[in-house]
């Protein structure tokens, strides 16, 4: 097995006259002689030419599409167009048969990506979710790298928890009792005391206030793992699991962590780039071809790669959030009442299609929003002097909307408190988050990116289901 050569090192070396042992998946096979043959190391397929001589009509019939076969052979220069080498075979095993009649991957089926997801154990086999996930995996590797370089520490919060960070409510509960007969206090409420952890537990939505202790600690940390909500979204947006990047740094405040937030989305961004450059031109391609099925007003202005080109060749449009309310009520899509929520006045939700048109019509660049109404933010982020706004910040991205969300968190232990009453959260019950704040508390900040969402920004697809190996949606839970 460790003679194994990836097709991917034999595309590009072009080097022949050599001997090579392969491994792969059959993508087609004709003539009863050319054999195209997939490793999953690139999209591009290596020919492997078989001597007709020397096969049985009993291994020709084997040769079907999605089998998996081991050539050992040479690699010598290619007559054919597409390919400047491709291999001799002089051994071929077949590895593992594929029934031809029940194969789901037929080249001439070109199935859609709702088909693909219903099939998602398979999909990783098409070049679209062979490029996808190469790509998430260099996404992934290039977000540990930033952070290293830079002295972070990778800080590995906890799944289960009892605490909501959020606020929100939307948690999936961790519970060991046996659903249909949990014991009850004489109350007749549920009794955790008497549950695997002595209290109620749930999935986390994020694992920003463990991350702030260990800033607290480290100075810079991270964290990079799956978080869940329990919300009913059947969009392409959302999923009820995802993974979160949320780094917490020590004696930063808003303007450092927006230029670290800054600085973080264009280094993984220009890694794909430079590392993926076969990937994203497949993608773009395919991307192009979609949007060409587009009502002429609903297209893209730019590609996929030019439109990554431009978030790392242009510095974030940086405004607050008052300014962007003046912006979106005096828009014609709001005079005319195209926006389906409207925005009338200072202290509104901003939704995904307000985010889009700053970013989209308005400014034509990433855009930055700081200092939202204290009222829509969470119970953490620290109060400006005006006493209606907190030193939040959201990053919106073309296509996206909201792909980063954070702020400058509340150090201050008494203005901390008094918000938390003030959104009855159970005071005692955090006071190991509060400690912080009573034990050599300091200015902090941090931010958080949903990796899907950047993902799908760099892919350019159209649904986040389509970026994640097993999406988990309402009523999903495949595989």
């Amino acid at each position: 097995m460790s003679q194994r050569v990836k097709v991917k090192q034999i595309l590009q070396d072009e080097k022949t006259d050599y001997p090579v042992v392969v491994k792969g998946w059959i993508r087609s096979f004709r003539n009863n002689q050319f054999i195209a043959l997939n490793d999953g190391s690139t999209n591009n397929n290596i020919q492997v030419v078989l001597d007709m001589d020397s096969v049985t009509p009993d291994l020709l019939k084997r040769l079907t599409t999605g089998a998996a076969i081991s050539v050992s052979g040479q690699v010598i220069p290619s007559m054919g167009k597409g390919q400047r080498v491709e291999v001799k075979a002089i051994e071929l095993e077949i590895l593992g048969d594929c029934d031809p009649e029940k194969y789901p991957l037929q080249l001439k089926n070109r199935p859609s990506l709702e088909y693909l997801r219903e099939i998602a154990h398979l999909r990783f086999r098409t070049n679209t979710f062979g490029a996808i996930f190469r790509l998430r995996h260099s996404l992934a590797f290039a977000v540990h790298k930033f952070f290293n370089e830079r002295g972070f520490v990778y800080l590995h919060t906890p799944i289960i928890t009892a605490s909501d960070a959020e606020g929100a409510g939307e948690m999936f509960h961790v519970t060991s009792f046996d659903i249909k007969n949990p014991p009850l206090t004489e109350s007749g409420e549920i009794d955790y005391k008497e549950d695997f952890f002595g209290r109620a537990t749930n999935l986390t939505v994020s694992g920003q206030l463990e991350g702030e202790l260990g800033a607290m600690a480290f100075g810079d940390i991270y964290t990079f793992g799956p978080t869940f909500r329990a919300e009913n979204s059947n969009t392409a947006r959302h999923l009820a699991e995802f993974w979160m990047i949320e780094p917490e740094m020590a004696f930063y405040d808003l303007e450092d962590n927006m230029n670290l937030a800054e600085a973080f989305i264009k280094s993984v961004i220009g890694y794909a780039l430079e590392n993926n450059k076969e990937d994203l031109e497949f993608l773009a391609q395919r991307l192009a071809e979609e949007e060409k099925q587009k009502p002429q007003q609903e297209r893209s202005e730019m590609g996929l790669i030019e439109k990554l080109e431009f978030v790392l060749n242009n510095e974030f449009m940086r405004l607050t959030y008052t300014e962007a309310i003046d912006i979106l009520k005096n828009s014609k899509p709001n005079k005319s009442k195209k926006f389906n929520y409207l925005i009338e006045d200072w202290g509104a939700d901003l939704q995904s299609e307000h985010e889009r048109y700053l970013v989209e019509k308005h400014f034509k660049k990433p855009v930055i929003l700081t200092d939202y109404p204290k009222a829509i933010k969470a119970f953490y982020m620290k109060q400006n002097e005006d006493g209606k706004t907190v030193r939040a910040m959201d990053i919106l991205f073309p296509g996206i909307g909201e792909i980063v969300g954070g702020s400058q968190r509340e150090e201050n232990y008494d203005k901390l408190v008094t918000r938390m009453q003030e959104m009855h959260l159970p005071v005692e019950e955090m006071s190991w988050y509060l400690d912080t704040r009573r034990f050599g508390t300091a200015p902090h900040a941090g931010f958080g990116l949903g990796f899907e969402r950047l993902v799908l920004f760099v892919t350019g697809m159209g649904n986040i289901r389509d970026v994640i190996p097993f999406p988990r949606t309402p009523k999903s839970a495949e595989f």
